[in-house]
């Protein structure tokens, strides 16, 4: 635990040093769980929208793009649950006078029994070798089913108490477990109690006629409020999809773990509009593309899992979540969810307009069931800058740090670096940057040494390198030096665009899924 707890101290180190992810308002002490994204984080942010946009929107035939507003008609999320149903059950510590969700306490128990469990399944996988057979060994070892079966039991209770609104239930599940303050070891415990997440705001030139309004808790309701706006001038026929990332806000009870839970935070989510009857099968397919799509990045299969839910949200009828091996523990990615005809029923019923489709194939007209794909575009973002960033001991005994970024999603592409400043050499370099700059997302820098310089490009993730030397004025070559590889080779000048679009464009991180 203790080096989990230093590999993510390193992350949020390296994330500030390098011109990732800074606090907010940092010169002012910060604002709690709110982050601004640097130069190289702006540039790695943008390039994940573009993998989820083109492989959403671009690559499918029926799905289409939105960007709908911020603020939305306050009957919206009353009609959507959220006025009465968003909220989350907070837990105060008497002592320590610290605030968390209930739920996340038990989860994080129930999280460090499924870690036993593992613990005793590395062990027996050490021990037998080739021979050994996962699961049969987690169907018969007393221990491993004891704690898998003890964590199903704590969980199923918790979510049915949390269903029923049986708050003195979760409290009383807290004491059974003997569940302490994590800072303090704390076990006085106030009474567990709704909190409604979103934030409040006004609309009007004055404070006697200005409306209440909420900053949107979730970006999905844009879309259905929209379903038909843009069914009619797309004129698609079911089943697709409507595209959306866009900023969401949420007054989390206890926001944490850096950027994985904020309360500023943008969302990439896919609502995918099906006729009744088929949304299970078009919910299953979404499982296997979305996983498809984490997967062509390379961060290996074994980092990522299904998580089926128990308990369903109110407008589900299937859910599950991507989750992802983060230093912090498997924790959800991304959400796939089945959300029956709820939401534009729900929006029929409030706004007294049809918003329903005539199915020509069937010959009837019908309000659409939706299945949805969910992604938090700033998890997304750990995700792949936790997983990447690595030490790494070279044959001469040195270290280097290096963010092994897919290419094609690496803030800058190619650094190009004058041996010297003088002779020429900068002016040559300038010429090729000008050159490329059309092209990608390129830096020049001269200062330190080369090798220095190579350190640097390594720490945020540049794919090449590109040094200008004195035979370059001669034969119009330069050293291209590969990140991950650390190879070099000598490559004419003309053909760098070619060498490097190869590399890091997005087709060849598209073909993959």
């Amino acid at each position: 635990m203790a080096k989990q707890e230093d590999l993510f101290k390193n992350v949020v180190s390296h994330a500030k040093e390098y011109g990732f992810i800074f606090p907010s308002s940092e010169i002012y002490d910060g604002l709690s769980a709110v982050y601004d994204y640097g130069q190289n984080g702006a540039e790695l942010k943008n390039n994940i929208k573009q993998y989820w946009w083109k492989a959403m929107v671009q690559l499918n035939e029926n799905i289409v793009g939105l960007d709908a507003a911020i603020l939305m008609h306050p009957t919206t999320w009353k009609a959507s649950g959220h006025v009465d149903a968003f909220n989350d059950p907070l837990i105060d510590n008497k002592d320590s006078k610290k605030r968390f969700r209930a739920d996340v306490l038990i989860e994080d128990f129930c999280a460090k029994l499924e870690d036993k469990a593992q613990k005793e399944i590395d062990k027996a996988a050490k021990r037998f070798g080739d021979a050994f057979d996962k699961e049969q060994f987690v169907a018969t070892n007393p221990k491993v089913k004891e704690y898998y079966e003890r964590k199903e039991a704590i969980l199923s209770r918790m979510a049915k108490s949390l269903e029923t609104e049986n708050l003195a239930d979760v409290k009383a599940l807290i004491e059974e477990l003997e569940i302490a303050d994590p800072d303090t070891g704390s076990r006085n415990w106030t009474d567990v109690r709704q909190f409604n997440l979103m934030f409040g705001t006004k609309l009007g030139a004055s404070a006697e006629n200005a409306m209440d309004l909420y900053l949107r808790p979730e970006t999905a309701q844009g879309i259905f409020v929209n379903f038909l706006n843009v069914q009619k001038t797309s004129r698609h026929k079911l089943p697709f999809g409507i595209a959306q990332i866009g900023k969401a806000f949420r007054n989390e009870i206890v926001a944490r773990q850096f950027i994985f839970r904020m309360r500023e935070f943008e969302q990439m989510e896919m609502q995918f509009f099906v006729p009744p009857g088929t949304e299970l099968d078009f919910y299953e397919n979404w499982k296997q593309k979305r996983l498809n799509w984490h997967l062509a990045l390379g961060l290996g299969q074994e980092n990522y899992r299904f998580h089926d839910h128990e308990k369903l949200a109110h407008y589900a009828n299937a859910a599950a979540d991507i989750e992802f091996k983060f230093p912090f523990g498997f924790k959800e990615l991304e959400g796939i969810h089945s959300r029956t005809d709820f939401d534009l029923g729900a929006h029929e019923k409030y706004s007294g307009r049809k918003l329903q489709y005539f199915d020509p194939e069937r010959n009837e007209t019908y309000v659409p069931y939706v299945v949805e794909t969910s992604i938090g575009l700033d998890r997304m973002f750990l995700a792949l800058f936790s997983h990447c960033l690595r030490n790494e001991v070279l044959e001469d005994g040195s270290e280097r740090v290096v963010l092994a970024l897919p290419p094609a999603l690496a803030p800058v592409k190619a650094a190009i670096l004058p041996l010297v400043k003088k002779d020429g050499l900068p002016e040559l370099a300038e010429k090729i940057f000008n050159d490329l700059k059309y092209d990608f997302n390129i830096i020049s820098e001269e200062k330190d040494s080369i090798g220095k310089r190579y350190r640097r490009q390594d720490a945020i993730g540049t794919p090449f390198c590109i040094t200008v030397d004195h035979d370059s004025l001669a034969d119009g070559t330069v050293t291209l030096r590969e990140r991950d590889t650390m190879k070099q080779e000598r490559v004419k000048i003309e053909d760098l665009r070619k060498i490097i679009d190869d590399k890091v464009n997005f087709r060849t991180l598209l073909s993959k899924i």
